[in-house]
């Protein structure tokens, strides 16, 4: 899949999800959902239909169905509400765990207004520092005139030390 994302890792269980930029939000179907929480198809299946069912979520906007090749017929993804409301009533030692980790997750935005990926706060560093390496690079080059290469290059030192700096002193905030 092209845009994925990791949402969740514990004990050796990571799950790769549809990342959808429009409705800002991810999808798993079944299947997935069954290897994720450790339950089989059946309970998995009565939990999301108990989520229609109860009208906890609108099944129209919370399910899409997708043909998917070598498939006989389309194929339901969940959206992360769905995933979140199975995970909260399934009962295996991995929901225990999701729970945990989803609580974590609230409790880090509620206390700190905001969360933190790490993962991409470091991609953002690297390429942030590539970044800076390339003008350097330019501001070194002989096509480039000695005053504005040396201009270009403080400019990119400076902006480096300021965002370093926010970073250092805010470690939790995205300031890459």
């Amino acid at each position: 899949m092209k845009n994925t994302i990791q949402i969740y890792e514990n004990e050796g269980h990571q799950v790769e999800v549809r990342l959808d930029g429009e409705r800002d939000t991810v999808w798993l179907i079944q299947a997935q959902m069954v290897d994720f929480f450790e339950r089989n198809q059946s309970v998995i299946s009565r939990h999301v239909r108990n989520v229609f069912k109860e009208e906890e979520l609108e099944e129209e906007s919370n399910m899409q169905k997708t043909h998917i090749a070598y498939s006989d017929k389309p194929v339901a993804f969940y959206s992360l509400d769905v995933i979140i409301s199975v995970g909260y009533r399934v009962k295996s030692p991995q929901g225990v765990r999701f729970r945990q980790w989803a609580t974590q997750r609230l409790k880090e935005y509620l206390i700190q207004g905001y969360t933190l990926n790490q993962q991409r706060f470091d991609n953002n560093a690297e390429e942030l520092q590539q970044a800076i390496a390339l003008i350097q690079k330019t501001a070194k080059s002989p096509v480039m005139a000695a005053e504005a290469g040396s201009g270009l290059e403080k400019l990119g030192k400076a902006k480096w030390t300021a965002k370093l700096t926010a970073a250092i002193e805010c470690p939790h905030v995205d300031a890459l």
